[in-house]
C-alpha cells in the first residue's frame, strides 16, 4: 500500500486517469437497467426478419395487411437480433452494459482531450451519465449517443489542424448513423451549424469592419477612371483628361483614408485580442473546409438500403400527430424536471454573473440544444451529452479565474491518499446504491408486459385468425411472442404519413390516432372495434376501456382470461 501511494505521488495525473476510467466503467455498468424496454422486442424480431428476407419495406407483424414500413434502424435491429440469438436477454443486457461503458469512456476522453483537463472531465462525465441514465437502455439511441459525441470531437479536431483522418471519421460516423438510426441522421448536420455560424459572422464582421466593400468599390472606380484617362490621352482631349485626373485624385485620397482606418482597426483589434468582455469570436479558415465535408457527408443518406428515407423520415415524423401524443416527444416542462432546471441555472449563472468568457460557437451550441430540449423533452439527452463539452470549458475557466492558478495544479495538490480513498469510497458506494435498484429486476416485467396472457393466447387462440386489440406499450412484446398486433411502439408504422401507399397522407391509415382516441375515451371504443372488426381485446386491468366494459358494456364482451395485471375479452356479436 505504501508503494502504491509513493507511485501516486510521482505519477498523480496518470494514476488519476486510470482510476477515473475504472470508476466511470463501474458507474456506467451500475446504472444500466436489466429490465428490457419495449422497443427491444420488435428490434429482435425485425432483425431476424431482415436476416431471413432482407428489407422489403413491408410490415410483417401487425394484422393490418401490407402496411409499408421504413425499417428506420435496420442495422441496429440486425445487430441486436444476432446478440439475442447468441445469448438471449442476458446477452442483450451485457451488450447494453458495454455500450453504456463505451459511452462513459467517450464522454470522458472527448472532454479531456478538448479541454485538456482530466479532473473536471471526470466529474462532468459522472454527472452526464447520471442525468441521461433514463436513456441508457437497449435502444439504437444508445449507440448514436457514442457516435454523436465522437462526431463533435472530430469536428473540433478537424478545425484545429485540418487532418484528413478527421474528415474520414466524420464521413464514417454519418454513414453509421444513417443506417443505425435515420431519425438522428439529420440532427448530425445541426451539430456543424454553431461552427459555421461563427465563421460566417467573422467573415461578415471583416467585410463591414474593414470596409472591404467600400475599398473594393473605390479600387474599381479608380481602375475605370484610369482607363478613361488613357483613352483621352490617346485622343489628346486635355480638358476631359484633366477632369478625370481630378476625380482619380479624390478617389485615391478616399482610398488612402479608408486604408488608414482599416490599419488602425487592425492594430486596435490586436491590442484587444484576449480582452473580450464575454464572447470570444475566433475566425478559423479551416471551417470553410468543414462546410465542404458537411456537404459531402450528405451523400451518406444515399448509402443505405432505405431509399430516400434518411431525407424524409424526420420531416414526416415532425409533420404527423405521433410526436404530439408520445410522452418523450412532448415539450419539456422544468417544473417536472428539477435536474434540468438546476443544470440551466448553473450554466446561466456561470455565464452571466462570473468573469468567464464563452466561445461564440459554444454559445450557439448551448442555445440551439436548449431550444431543441424545450421543443421535445427527449432532446434533453442531447443537451446534456453534447453540451457537456461547452460546460466543461466554462467551468474550468471559472475555477481558474477564482483560484488564480491552473486547475490541474490545484487538483494535484489536493490529490493524496486521503482524497483518493474518499473519492473511491464515495463513487463505489453511489454506484452500488444505484446498482441495488436494478440488480433484482426481471428482464421482462410482467406488470408492464402481458407475459402470462401472451402464453395463454398462444395456447388457446388461433393467432392467425383473430384480430386482437391491444395497447401501445406492450404491443412489441406480443409481436415478439408471435402474436399479430393492432399497434406497437413503432409509431410511424401506424401513422398515415408513413403507411400511405400513394404517398398522400389522406390515403393512409391513422391507426395511431384511432388507438389514442379510443384509449382515452375521446372516441367510443366500440366504434373503433367495429371499424377494425376486432374479435378480441387485451387490456391492462386498470385501463379506462377495461373499466367501462366491466361497468357498462359487459353484455357485449366475454371475459375469457384475467390475471393480476391483464384481462382478455372476446367480442360478442350481437
Amino acid at each position: 500500500m505504501k508503494n502504491f501511494f509513493k507511485t501516486l505521488e510521482s505519477n498523480k495525473v496518470k494514476i488519476f486517469e486510470v482510476m477515473a476510467i475504472i470508476l466511470i466503467l463501474i458507474f456506467a455498468f451500475c446504472i444500466t437497467p436489466k429490465q428490457m424496454q419495449n422497443d427491444i422486442f420488435y428490434t429482435i424480431k425485425i432483425g431476424n426478419l431482415i436476416q431471413q428476407n432482407g428489407i422489403d419495406g413491408v410490415d410483417h407483424f401487425s394484422w393490418h395487411k401490407s402496411l409499408p414500413y421504413t425499417y428506420p434502424h435496420w442495422l441496429y435491429d440486425v445487430g441486436m437480433s444476432l446478440i439475442y440469438d447468441f445469448g438471449g436477454f442476458n446477452a442483450i443486457y451485457i451488450s447494453t452494459c458495454i455500450f453504456s461503458c463505451l459511452l462513459g469512456l467517450s464522454i470522458y476522453i472527448v472532454n479531456s482531450k478538448l479541454t485538456n483537463n482530466k479532473f473536471i472531465s471526470f466529474a462532468v462525465t459522472i454527472v452526464v451519465l447520471y442525468l441521461i441514465k433514463g436513456y441508457i437502455t437497449a435502444r439504437a439511441q444508445l449507440v448514436t449517443f457514442i457516435l454523436l459525441i465522437l462526431l463533435v470531437y472530430n469536428i473540433e479536431m478537424f478545425i484545429q489542424n485540418k487532418k484528413v483522418i478527421y474528415a474520414i471519421m466524420l464521413f464514417l460516423i454519418h454513414l453509421l448513423i444513417a443506417n443505425l438510426h435515420i431519425a438522428v441522421w439529420p440532427f448530425t448536420f445541426v451539430l456543424y451549424l454553431p461552427y459555421v455560424a461563427e465563421y460566417l459572422i467573422t467573415k461578415l464582421q471583416d467585410v463591414f469592419l474593414y470596409k472591404k466593400i467600400e475599398i473594393y468599390l473605390l479600387k474599381f472606380k479608380a481602375k475605370i477612371i484610369k482607363q478613361k484617362i488613357e483613352k483621352h490621352n490617346i485622343n489628346a482631349d486635355k480638358i476631359k483628361n484633366e477632369k478625370y485626373v481630378n476625380k482619380l485624385q479624390k478617389v485615391t485620397e478616399s482610398l488612402i483614408d479608408y486604408q488608414e482606418i482599416v490599419q488602425k482597426i487592425g492594430v486596435k483589434r490586436k491590442e484587444n485580442k484576449g480582452k473580450e468582455y464575454k464572447i470570444i469570436i475566433k475566425k478559423n479558415k479551416n471551417v470553410k473546409w468543414l462546410i465542404l465535408i458537411m456537404l459531402i457527408t450528405i451523400l451518406t443518406g444515399f448509402l443505405t438500403p432505405l431509399g430516400k428515407a434518411p431525407f424524409t423520415y424526420t420531416y414526416l415524423t415532425m409533420e404527423g400527430t405521433t410526436t404530439k401524443n408520445i410522452n418523450e416527444h412532448l415539450p419539456l416542462t422544468l417544473a417536472n424536471n428539477a435536474h434540468m432546471a438546476c443544470t440551466l441555472v448553473v450554466i446561466f449563472a456561470l455565464i452571466t454573473f462570473s468573469k468567464v468568457k464563452i466561445r461564440l460557437s459554444d454559445l450557439f451550441m448551448l442555445g440551439g440544444l436548449i431550444f431543441l430540449m424545450f421543443w421535445t423533452r427527449r432532446q434533453q439527452s442531447m443537451f446534456v451529452l453534447i453540451g457537456s463539452i461547452a460546460f466543461t470549458r466554462i467551468f474550468i475557466q471559472f475555477l481558474e479565474i477564482n483560484l488564480n492558478k491552473s486547475i490541474d495544479k490545484s487538483v494535484q495538490k489536493l490529490l493524496n491518499k486521503y482524497t483518493v480513498f474518499i473519492l473511491i469510497t464515495v463513487m463505489l458506494a453511489w454506484s452500488l446504491h444505484l446498482y441495488a435498484k436494478v440488480k433484482d429486476n426481471k428482464f421482462v416485467n410482467d406488470e408492464i408486459y402481458p407475459v402470462q396472457a401472451a402464453e395463454w393466447i398462444l395456447q388457446n387462440l388461433d393467432v392467425d385468425k383473430i384480430k386482437l386489440y391491444n395497447e401501445y406499450n406492450y404491443g412489441s412484446y406480443l409481436l415478439f411472442k408471435g402474436i399479430p398486433v393492432f399497434i406497437d411502439s413503432r409509431a410511424d408504422l401506424y401513422a398515415p404519413e408513413f403507411n400511405t401507399p400513394t404517398r398522400d397522407k389522406k390515403d393512409g391509415n391513422d391507426i395511431f390516432m384511432d388507438f389514442i382516441n379510443s384509449s382515452n375515451i375521446s372516441t367510443y371504443y366500440g366504434d373503433i372495434f367495429e371499424k377494425y372488426e376486432i374479435t378480441h381485446v387485451l387490456l391492462y386491468n386498470n385501463s379506462k376501456i377495461a373499466m367501462l366494459i366491466r361497468k357498462t358494456d359487459s353484455e357485449k364482451y366475454n371475459e375469457i382470461y384475467s390475471d393480476e395485471n391483464f384481462v382478455i375479452y372476446e367480442v360478442v356479436n350481437i
